[in-house]
């Protein structure tokens, strides 16, 4: 399927401005592969992807990852909205008829993201967080400049700024963020120049 059609079902599936957000997701994605001399195709549609099982029922979500064999954390359990990125993987496949593992990957992991991740898991990870519709992140014009710069240190930003706004909520913090910051520390280290 081509990435025009996708878009058009992807359209239907999701409500008006969570639609708007996928588009940047997808667009912002496309520059960052262009800054990356990665396949820009392959990132605008693991964008356009990310969040596709984002407007489906928690219930639907839980049975999603269940008749698949998808492990469920506590966490996840706990707020199953959280399951949207993992659930979307699956439909990515099934639905949209994606084999690509690497974009699958991505968006399996573009909510909490992960240690080690690979060059297409760090440009929707980052394209999520920066893409233009989005105002309310801290130190968002930093990040967004940094994206272009480093992808590691963008999203050791990303996923410290994650944390820090987590901490002062009620619930629980998914574990795999902190492992994932745990990683990406070593990149904001290296850094002579912090916000």
């Amino acid at each position: 399927m081509e990435l025009h059609e996708i878009r058009k079902k992807v359209k239907k599936e999701l409500d008006k401005d969570r639609y708007e957000h996928t588009k940047g997701v997808m667009y912002t994605a496309g520059c960052l592969a262009m800054a990356n001399e990665y396949p820009v195709e392959r990132a605008m549609l693991a964008g356009l992807l990310h969040d596709c099982a984002k407007c489906i029922p928690n219930d639907e979500k839980i049975q999603i990852c269940e008749k698949h064999d998808v492990l469920i954390t506590p966490a996840e359990r706990e707020n199953p909205c959280l399951l949207h990125a993992k659930a979307g993987a699956v439909l990515a496949e099934e639905k949209y008829g994606v084999r690509d593992p690497e974009i699958l990957h991505s968006i399996k992991v573009h909510t909490t993201g992960e240690p080690n991740m690979n060059t297409l898991d760090k440009i929707v990870f980052i394209a999520d967080y920066i893409e233009p519709k989005r105002d309310k992140a801290p130190h968002l014009e930093f990040i967004r400049r940094i994206a272009f710069e480093d992808l590691n240190y963008c999203t050791a930003e990303i996923l410290y700024d994650t944390l820090h706004y987590l901490s002062g909520k009620k619930g629980s913090i998914d574990p795999s963020t902190e492992i994932a910051y745990e990683f990406y520390q070593q990149y904001e280290k290296e850094q002579p120049w912090k916000h």
